[in-house]
């Protein structure tokens, strides 16, 4: 069962960025995810399998 996952939701994974942040943002949601580094604003797109394996929790919905 895939995650609920929404533009705005801020989700934290298990393996922190090479800027040391585990915050990230979600800014587009669909086959793959992009998602935003919260602390250095670089974006990362993944396919959805990925993400859900690598996120930790949902900090804000």
């Amino acid at each position: 069962m895939p995650m609920n996952l929404k533009v705005g939701d801020i989700v934290e994974l298990k393996k922190q960025h090479a800027c040391g942040c585990k915050t990230f943002e979600i800014t587009r949601v669909g086959m793959d995810i992009k998602i935003r580094c919260t602390q250095c604003d670089r974006l990362i797109m993944l396919d959805r399998e990925t993400l859900e394996k690598r996120t930790k929790k949902i900090i804000s919905e």
